[in-house]
């Protein structure tokens, strides 16, 4: 089942879907991040499947702040220059701090929401969204029970600021990556200090490479694989199965 949002934020009004079970609730609430071409009919199909293996799961707009804008073919998205650049200027324009500050929002809804049971959320984000993940999970301490990135770029950078490995110490949640197998936007190198991070802060993690390519979960990417999307559901179904209930 899926129901319409409007979640109030800091900024405006997030649009978002909240897709359900059938049957009586509640349940683990989870937020699903897009990858870059936003919330569409390919990322909510997702959240249903999702919702099917026993959860409630918030679907938001994460561009919100530019009001409407037109779906993104991901078959054409970075081939064509003009897509390309309006897809790009989206994606740079939400900043980590616009991610914390919504998701606090997206939190808060959850909570509210007669679907959704008591308890942590579990979050799971695929490209620019896997990074999100694990940007929530380092701000939102206990209310963040379970944390996955699949296919993630910058998750681990050294020399960046606003990597996410940083906020290692402050991440309670249980945390599962997945990398892509020869993805330069998360390298073996990449993987190697976000192992390093998570260890020394004593953080339940698993970190994986897929033989896959990058955006292998998301099934209008042109790199879908459909075996990878079937080990990432297992993974997902395992990480839940466990830190949320």
């Amino acid at each position: 089942m899926r129901r319409d949002l409007a979640i109030a934020t800091s900024d405006g009004s997030c649009p978002a879907t909240l897709h359900t079970p059938d049957g009586a609730g509640p349940w683990p609430g989870v937020i699903l991040y897009p990858d870059a071409g936003g919330a569409r009919d390919s990322m909510k199909g997702m959240a249903d499947h999702l919702a099917g293996l026993g959860y409630a799961v918030l679907v938001p707009d994460v561009y919100y702040r530019h009001g409407e804008w037109k779906p993104f073919d991901l078959a054409t998205a970075f081939s064509d220059p003009d897509e390309r650049a309006r897809l790009m200027g989206l994606v740079g324009s939400l900043t980590p701090d616009m991610v914390v500050s919504d998701t606090a929002s997206f939190l808060d809804a959850l909570a509210a929401a007669p679907e959704v049971s008591d308890g942590p959320v579990g979050t799971t984000g695929y490209c620019m969204g896997g990074r999100i993940s694990m940007i929530v999970a380092g701000n939102h301490g206990s209310r963040i029970g379970a944390a996955a990135s699949f296919h993630g770029g910058r998750i681990a950078v050294a020399d960046d600021p606003t990597s996410p490995h940083l906020l290692a110490d402050k991440i309670t949640a249980t945390v599962y990556v997945a990398g892509a197998e020869d993805d330069g936007s998360y390298t073996l190198e990449q993987a190697d200090l976000l192992e390093k991070a998570l260890t020394e802060a004593g953080v339940p993690h698993t970190l994986e490479i897929y033989p896959a390519g990058h955006g292998f979960a998301v099934p209008d990417n042109p790199t879908f694989d459909p075996a990878a999307q079937d080990r990432h559901w297992a993974a997902l179904e395992q990480l839940y199965a466990t830190a949320l209930h």
